[in-house]
């Protein structure tokens, strides 16, 4: 396939295909006049929205089979917000007035569908990207994907698809992929291994020895779990980890710390909710709970770890239902042996081990990204690049920092096609009077 040739006679309408049956043209190569999008999670379809809203053609590429695939697949089933919802929402569609402060994630969804019918946004599902490169000879994004699942009657086997546009949004987000580590001895482990992204209830586990590696929220909130189905389980805190109460006197920590941004520096926050979690939650060392040097917020935005908002997990810690462990040295047959030399004999292990952008196995030749998959220039710079290039929902700032990006997006991309399109009509009324002038 020649670009040339794709671009002989791009149409006017969102996507003009140039599948041709007589064979002059490359089969599956789209023009597509406006941007593809990457990801139909929570970012993809806020810069669809606001798209939508400008009457900007676009599309989004999913490579699951339901928008939100992070949400609806890879969590557990008590997972709720940690956030309250005013600051969850996407831009222009609040959340209903009878969802609870914290929603479930079955109500998130909820409202993430409700969102993408009420824009018009219908994603190309079951559609992976393989690569995504700048042609610098042509000025073009080509995006080259696969699709599967049989997502039409005609086409069962997989098929690959070449698409050309203008511009690229990446909306993959941070959490693409899950981060599994290579730990000593854990393919000789006789017991169960999984990734907290495929963990959904402690019911399976009933009676049985867990070790939970990972004490973020996720590690966190599966203990808790856990021990909410009659298992004891022990929790692998291998390095420092701040832990804030999700509430002081009945107003959100976030919301308070929202509110002191207005006035106060940010390591003077960071100082006020330290002295607060102290207050609140007592000495945590004690129970192997070290606090990091850095404040939980500018840790935040430093390195993208957030800090844990407990949700009762430290009542069950104080009771010893759930119980710290230090670092794996490694895994045998039915054991695990921490650093300290102890071991444990386990029957499972859930890995809450975190997740990681998936952007550097497809997005080729740019110096926009991190070796990581994150922007290099930090919130709130980090949303656009050269030749076209945009991210969202790589800001560390949750939902509400990929709202504020989406926004940003929407808005750019939309002025630069509305003048390509006012320079398109212009040359065409130019060609139309230069033919009138001959006769």
């Amino acid at each position: 396939m020649h670009i040339n040739t794709c671009l002989g006679t791009p149409s006017d309408d969102m996507l003009h295909s140039l599948d041709d049956p007589g064979g002059f043209f490359s089969k599956r190569c789209i023009w597509v006049n406006g941007p593809v999008i990457v990801g139909a999670g929570p970012s993809g379809l806020a810069v669809g929205a606001g798209l939508k809203q400008q009457g900007v053609p676009f599309i989004i590429l999913e490579r699951a089979n339901c928008i939100a695939s992070l949400w609806q697949n890879r969590t557990y089933d008590r997972l709720k917000l940690h956030l309250p919802k005013q600051f969850c929402q996407l831009p222009d569609f609040p959340f209903p007035d009878d969802f609870p402060e914290y929603p479930t994630k079955y109500q998130f969804v909820s409202y993430l569908e409700s969102y993408a019918s009420h824009f018009g946004i219908h994603p190309n599902f079951n559609e992976t990207v393989l690569s995504a490169k700048y042609d610098c000879l042509f000025g073009l994004w080509r995006v080259r994907t696969v699709v599967s699942g049989g997502r039409s009657r005609q086409r069962v086997e997989p098929f690959e698809v070449e698409y050309i546009c203008r511009w690229l949004v990446v909306a993959s987000g941070e959490n693409a992929e899950k981060v599994v580590p290579e730990f000593e001895g854990i393919h000789e482990f006789e017991g169960d291994v999984m990734h907290a992204c495929d963990y959904k209830s402690g019911e399976r586990y009933r009676g049985k020895r867990v070790l939970v590696v990972g004490c973020g929220n996720s590690g966190m909130e599966v203990s808790l779990d856990l021990c909410n189905h009659d298992v004891k389980p022990s929790m692998v805190v291998r390095s420092s980890v701040h832990v804030l109460p999700r509430e002081v006197l009945g107003l959100s920590t976030f919301e308070l710390a929202v509110m002191m941004m207005k006035w106060l520096p940010l390591w003077l926050i960071d100082k006020i909710l330290v002295i607060l979690a102290w207050l609140i939650l007592g000495n945590l060392e004690k129970y192997g709970l070290r606090r990091p040097k850095t404040g939980p917020l500018q840790l935040k935005n430093a390195s993208g770890k957030t800090p844990v908002l407990d949700i009762g997990t430290l009542k069950k810690i104080r009771s010893s239902e759930i119980m710290i462990v230090p670092g794996i040295k490694k895994f045998s047959r039915r054991h695990v042996e921490f650093v300290n030399g102890e071991k444990l004999e386990i029957d499972s292990a859930i890995l809450a081990t975190g997740y990681r952008s998936n952007v550097p196995s497809w997005l080729k030749d740019n110096d926009f990204f991190t070796e990581d998959g994150i922007p290099k220039n930090p919130f709130p710079n980090g949303w656009k690049g050269q030749t076209g290039l945009y991210a969202v929902g790589f800001t560390r700032r949750g939902l509400s920092g990929a709202s504020l990006d989406a926004v940003s997006v929407s808005l750019d991309i939309g002025r630069a096609w509305k003048e390509e399109m006012k320079q398109k009509k212009h040359s065409v009324a130019s060609r139309h009077r230069r033919c009138i002038s001959h006769f």
